[in-house]
C-alpha cells in the first residue's frame, strides 16, 4: 500500500510542479516541436508570379508582331521602330492639351499666290457705220459754224442733222444741246443793243464769264459800226487768244496797237493774251518800240 500511494503521490506532485512553471512548459514544447527547413513568406511568391506573367505577355506580344509582319505587305521603305522612350513622350504629349499643343507649333505663314493673269490684246473698236459716219461729219460742220459765232448757219445744220440721223443717238443728242445753245444765242441778238459801245459792253462782259464765241460775235458786231474803234480790236485780239485762233488774234491785236500805241502797256500784263506770248511775232509788236 504504502509504495502505491508513494508512486502516486509522485506523480501528482511532478504534475503539479510543471503545472507551476509556465518557463518550463514553453520550454519543452520548444524542444518537442520540429523546425521547418526553409521559411517562406507571403511576400517572396508575388515577384514570382508577377515575373512569369510579363514573361507571357511579352512572349504573346512577339507572337502578334511576328503574324502581323507576316501578313502584311512588303514596303520600300520600313517604318522606324518606336523606343520605349519615344513611346513615353508621344503619351505625354497626347496628354498636353489642345491649346497648349497649338501654341507650341511653329506658325507658319501662308504665302500668297500671285496669279498673274495673262496680257490679252484689247478689243479692236468697232468701225462705224455709215449712218454714224456721216452724222459725226454734219456734226463737225455745224459745230464749225457755231464756233465762228454763225448762230442762224449752225442752227439750220444741227436741226437738219436731228431730222436725218435720228438713230445715231449720241450724235443726235450733242446736236440738240448746241441747237438750243443756237436759239438762245439768236434770241439775245435781237434784244441785244444796237450801237458800237453798248455792244462793247456786253462783249468784255461775255469775255469775263468765259463766253469767248459770244464775245466775238458782239466785238465783230460792235466793228461794224465803228471800224476804227482800238479798244474794240483790242477785245476782239483777246478773244481769239482765248479761242486759240493765234494768227487772226494778232492781226487784231497789229490793228489796235496801230490806231493806239498806249494799248501796248496794258498788252504786255493781259492774261488775255498768254496764248500768244510764245510767238516771236507779240513780241515784236508789244516790246520793239518801247
Amino acid at each position: 500500500m504504502s509504495s502505491t500511494v508513494a508512486k502516486s503521490y509522485k506523480k501528482s506532485g511532478d504534475r503539479q510542479s510543471s503545472a507551476s512553471s509556465p518557463r518550463k512548459r514553453l520550454a519543452a514544447n520548444k524542444t518537442t516541436r520540429l523546425k521547418p527547413a526553409t521559411k517562406r513568406s507571403p511576400a517572396g511568391k508575388a515577384p514570382a508570379r508577377k515575373a512569369t506573367r510579363k514573361a507571357t505577355m511579352v512572349q504573346a506580344r512577339k507572337q502578334k508582331v511576328r503574324a502581323t509582319m507576316r501578313t502584311a505587305k512588303p514596303s520600300s521603305k520600313r517604318a522606324p521602330s518606336k523606343t520605349p522612350k519615344a513611346a513615353q513622350s508621344k503619351r505625354k504629349a497626347s496628354r498636353v492639351p489642345i491649346k497648349a499643343r497649338l501654341k507650341a507649333r511653329p506658325v507658319q505663314k501662308r504665302r500668297a499666290a500671285i496669279t498673274l493673269a495673262p496680257i490679252r490684246p484689247p478689243a479692236p473698236t468697232p468701225k462705224p457705220t455709215y449712218d454714224e459716219a456721216a452724222a459725226l461729219k454734219a456734226f463737225e460742220a455745224a459745230h464749225k459754224e457755231f464756233s465762228r459765232g454763225r448762230f442762224a448757219e449752225a442752227r439750220n445744220q444741227f436741226r437738219a442733222l436731228i431730222d436725218k440721223y435720228s438713230s445715231v443717238v449720241e450724235v443726235s443728242a450733242r446736236a440738240r444741246t448746241y441747237l438750243s445753245i443756237a436759239e438762245a444765242r439768236l434770241r439775245t441778238e435781237l434784244t441785244s443793243p444796237r450801237d458800237a459801245d453798248s455792244l462793247y459792253d456786253r462783249g468784255v462782259i461775255e469775255l469775263n464769264r468765259g463766253e469767248y464765241v459770244a464775245a466775238q460775235e458782239l466785238f465783230e458786231r460792235a466793228l461794224k459800226r465803228e471800224p476804227d474803234a482800238a479798244h474794240i480790236h483790242y477785245g476782239l485780239a483777246a478773244t481769239r487768244a482765248r479761242l486759240g485762233a493765234i494768227d487772226t488774234a494778232l492781226k487784231s491785236l497789229r490793228r489796235a496797237l496801230d490806231l493806239q500805241p498806249k494799248l501796248r502797256i496794258r498788252a504786255q500784263r493781259d492774261h488775255d493774251l498768254n496764248p500768244l506770248r510764245s510767238d516771236p511775232e507779240f513780241d515784236l509788236l508789244v516790246f520793239a518800240r518801247e
